[in-house]
């Protein structure tokens, strides 16, 4: 199913449309020379909220497949930009115990092909975050197929956050790290007089990665909702009101100015 929302445009006059252009190119302007992220984390809010304003006689599907049009988008304007890691925050484990199986089932569809999308053409590599043992088996078969078949690509890395949680990756963390010093033989007692922060670091979904510098939520929520959770301690945030659908590149470039204009304290 196509967008039906898309770029705004498509539905204004020609002179509105040169005024759109002239103004996204002014932004991106602006940004030559300016401190970019390295790592952009997104939550692609509001995609439910968009469905029922555009597509009422269409499930609400219709507004997963619009955001990740909206997706497919995104990667592309990062990549543009050289922004080398996006994480892409697409099902949380809360919407996993809270949808009816029924809204779930589709979503989960809709991801297997955005997957797979971001997977072909030999550019990105994709990498999977999150509780996959909580999915169907054939969601998290195709999954893994389309992250593997990326392994050896070298440009823009895509964490693609699936059945992802905050707690949820502690947790897993804690329980990989406890599993491993008792294979080495170290104590509980030795273990809480020796252990570090950045031991617990390398257990994370997103070890050996840049933590997030600029996170974006979308829809006019102003929360993080456990996204990240250890990995935003010093993450600049941004919130838009737009629902992630409708989310343009104008926005993205907003969204980067504020960042460059923002001095970075790292919690000082």
């Amino acid at each position: 199913m196509a967008r039906t929302s898309p770029n705004p445009t498509s539905t204004v006059s020609r002179p509105l449309q040169l005024a759109y252009s002239a103004y996204e190119r002014r932004l991106r302007r602006a940004l030559e020379g300016a401190q970019l992220p390295r790592h952009v984390a997104v939550m692609a809010d509001g995609n439910r909220r968009w469905a029922r304003a555009n597509s009422p006689d269409q499930p609400l599907v219709a507004g997963y497949r619009a955001g990740a049009d909206t997706l497919r988008e995104f990667v592309t304007w990062c990549d543009d930009l050289g922004i080398p890691i996006v994480t892409l925050w697409v099902l949380s484990t809360e919407n996993l115990k809270r949808e009816s199986d029924t809204e779930v089932r589709p979503l989960l569809g809709v991801i297997e092909d955005l997957v797979a999308s971001l997977a072909q053409g030999g550019r990105y590599r994709v990498q999977l975050v999150g509780a996959l043992d909580l999915l169907p088996d054939e969601t998290v078969n195709a999954l893994h197929a389309a992250e593997r078949s990326t392994e050896h690509n070298r440009g823009l890395h895509i964490n693609v956050a699936v059945s992802y949680g905050g707690r949820q990756e502690l947790r897993d963390a804690v329980r990989a790290l406890l599993r491993d010093e008792a294979a080495r033989g170290t104590t509980l007692e030795q273990l809480a007089d020796t252990l570090e922060v950045d031991q617990i670091a390398q257990y994370l979904y997103t070890k050996d990665q840049p933590d997030p510098d600029l996170i974006i939520r979308t829809s006019g929520e102003q929360r993080l909702s456990g996204f990240l959770t250890w990995q935003s301690a010093h993450s600049e945030l941004y919130f838009c009101e737009a629902l992630w659908p409708d989310f343009r590149r104008v926005d993205f470039y907003r969204a980067l100015r504020a960042y460059a204009q923002r001095e970075r304290r790292y919690g000082l």
